[in-house]
């Protein structure tokens, strides 16, 4: 797929990744909401963390990126770091070994996680990309962001299918949310119109391979 004049792979697992400059890209990771749900009362199991990271490294054995760019929202609080048990931060160690590795400022974890190796950015402009986490609010072009966790309502077999998905407009790109336990925004909310007006592909994750629906497919 075609970004500002850029080619990338959109995987089936919420990555995209740019053969080029050899980067893998990935959303709102939400490392350890479990854990921060938890540590308030939820009785929302925290594993989360374990899972996300677990994809994660099948990514990176999959494409071997040279570096790789976490769009922010990587931990759901501040607190997430500290709250990384000693297998998950040796998994994440390791995925780092050898690479370069930038966090991306967000809303939930806007400063570097202490003890956290890598680079903490606002912004990263490589070529003609730049990555960021919250969209911006003018046209930009090779713009690619999070924050919204995008989500698509098609129709298949008579019956609504609800799936995370990047959507795109071959300008800008909002991409979807990686974290286990991230929620999701219908792509027909008001906020996604905002940024792509009525025309927009969602390329929507399937089990083996991503499907492209134009604006007009998708359900609010």
């Amino acid at each position: 797929m075609n970004i500002g004049g850029a080619s990338f792979v959109a995987d089936c697992d919420g990555a995209l990744y740019w053969p080029e400059e050899r980067l893998l890209a990935v959303a709102d990771l939400h490392l350890e909401k479990g854990s921060g749900f938890a540590a308030r009362g939820s009785l929302l199991p925290p594993y989360d963390t374990q899972d996300t990271l677990g994809r994660l490294s099948g990514l990176i054995e999959r494409y071997a990126p040279r570096t790789v760019v976490a769009l922010g929202d990587s931990f759901h609080d501040r607190g997430g770091g500290e709250r990384l048990d000693r297998a998950d931060r040796a998994s994440l160690s390791a995925m780092q070994r050898g690479r370069e590795w930038i966090w991306i400022a967000g809303n939930h974890d806007p400063d570097p996680m202490p003890g956290i190796n890598g680079t903490h950015a606002e912004v990263l402009k490589v070529g003609p990309i730049t990555f960021r986490h919250e969209p911006s609010g003018n046209d930009a072009v090779g713009e690619i962001g999070g924050h919204l966790h995008p989500v698509a309502v098609v129709l298949a077999r008579g019956r609504g299918v609800r799936r995370r998905c990047f959507i795109s407009n071959g300008h800008r790109m909002v991409m979807p949310a990686f974290g286990a336990y991230a929620g999701g925004l219908n792509v027909r909310h008001r906020a996604f119109a905002a940024i792509f007006g009525r025309n927009f592909t969602a390329h929507v994750m399937g089990s083996e391979r991503v499907f492209a629906f134009s604006a007009a497919q998708c359900v609010g």
